[in-house]
């Protein structure tokens, strides 16, 4: 593992890339603390003080995924939701507008696609942008005196809508010229430097609100899930394939046996990330609207995290996700006409039913991995009903937030590990690492 870790900055190219990643996270992380023009510094501290000890709020709830920039009112406090939500509906308007995926598909129409979720990041954030103060509450005592509501309105909507398009940059250049995805990691960097604060909450409150009993079985059940969770990333379905001779111009190519891997949770981590962008954006318009319709209160209320009506959404876009995101990038039609194309076949399949019997192959690997995300995703709730832990140590340490960190970090590896095979070295873990399981 030493000499893996050592591999690693011996080679200049995989160095450059971790270096890159690291400075480019580290200006994310310097931006949460950078306050939008016009916020007293002084007064924002002194709230800050006197509201840790208070309940879970909303506004709480979105400072999970900004790594504390929300409550900060910082120049970064949308994060890169609005990003993530403008990536979701373009990705769904691919499949209901045929013309739109037609040009994604030609020469240059992914970079058109980027463009567009570039603009409708924009236009997005600055709707969001625009209902801040509705949602924050009275900013009153915050503002400084010479800034009138309407002078600091516009500010605070410029400020954090170019916040969020820095952030959204920072995410493109990581992915473009570092190590892993982008989004993923400023939102994997946000929730781990709040497991500290977590870490601290569980202490103070330990002794008065949780049973030792069930703090003890708790952290097992902790330590259990990264386990599943690694294994249920890693576990996959091979789906046997034989290629016949052939021949391409002078040679004769010999036939060879291969397989198609069907991951578990091919996906990754990438239906939690959007069902949590879809319940924000949904929390965010209820939370701001019912702010003046009282007749919204009761849905915003429902919306809540923790709320029953709140875990159930969640479940259902988790497995939609799931399922939508894998149609998406895995298309049994166009693995069936590549094998058709290169001689191959499917022993015990014919080749006029290759469509339907990888899509159904698909479909049943989908489901399990779905539902253990959803599963996931409760855990919340259960330890809040059942070991009666405080909210916020909840939503840091388990379901969503451990499903990110874990799947990040495991995509992030992959990556790494790549890396040094194309160089002639062994992988991080080596003879230790995890390997896939065959279902």
């Amino acid at each position: 593992m030493a000499s893996s870790i050592s591999d690693i900055f011996r080679i200049a190219d995989l160095r450059k890339k971790i270096i890159f990643t690291l400075v480019i996270l580290i200006c994310y992380r310097i931006g949460t603390f950078i306050p939008i023009p016009g916020i007293n510094i002084i007064a924002l501290q002194n709230e800050l003080a006197t509201s840790s000890g208070s309940g879970f709020s909303l506004s709480d709830y979105f400072d999970f995924f900004s790594g504390g920039a929300f409550n900060n009112y910082s120049i970064f406090m949308l994060g890169i939701m609005p990003y993530i939500s403008m990536s979701i509906i373009m990705q769904l308007l691919m499949i209901a507008v045929p013309a739109l995926k037609r040009m994604a598909e030609q020469d240059g129409g992914r970079n058109l696609v980027k463009r567009y979720t570039r603009y409708g990041t924009l236009v997005l954030a600055v709707l969001q942008a625009a209902f801040l103060p509705q949602l924050k509450g009275d900013t009153a005592g915050l503002v400084y005196p010479s800034l009138g509501p309407v002078a600091f309105m516009l500010i605070s909507i410029i400020t954090v809508t170019t916040g969020t398009m820095i952030i959204m940059w920072l995410g493109e250049q990581i992915t473009a010229h570092g190590i892993g995805n982008g989004a993923s990691l400023i939102i994997f960097t946000g929730i781990v430097v709040r497991l500290p604060e977590a870490v601290g909450i569980l202490q103070r409150q330990m002794p008065d609100q949780i049973n030792p009993i069930f703090g003890l079985l708790a952290l097992g059940v902790f330590v259990v899930m990264v386990v599943l969770i690694i294994y249920e990333q890693q576990a996959q379905r091979r789906v046997p394939v034989r290629y016949a001779n052939r021949v391409v111009g002078q040679r004769m190519y010999q036939g060879q046996s291969t397989y198609i891997p069907f991951k578990l949770n091919p996906s990754g981590v990438i239906p939690v990330i959007f069902g949590q962008a879809v319940l924000q954006f949904l929390a965010f318009v209820l939370g701001t609207l019912a702010q003046r319709a009282t007749w919204l209160q009761g849905a915003a209320i429902a919306m809540a995290p923790g709320g029953l009506v709140n875990t159930i959404i969640y479940v259902l876009l988790i497995v939609f996700f799931a399922y939508f995101y894998t149609q998406v990038t895995m298309s049994p039609i166009e693995m069936a006409r590549q094998i058709r194309e290169n001689n191959g076949s499917i022993p015990g399949v014919r080749m006029e039913n290759l469509e339907s019997y990888l899509g159904r192959v698909l479909n049943r690997v989908v489901l399990p991995g779905a539902v253990f995300l959803a599963f996931i995703a409760v855990v919340p709730t259960i330890m809040l009903v059942f070991f009666r832990f405080p909210l916020q140590v909840a939503y840091l340490m388990g379901g969503t937030s451990l499903l990110i960190m874990v799947g990040v970090n495991l995509d992030t590896m992959s990556q790494v590990e790549g890396h040094l095979k194309m160089h002639n070295h062994e992988g991080l873990l080596k003879k230790g690492r995890i390997r896939s399981r065959n279902l």
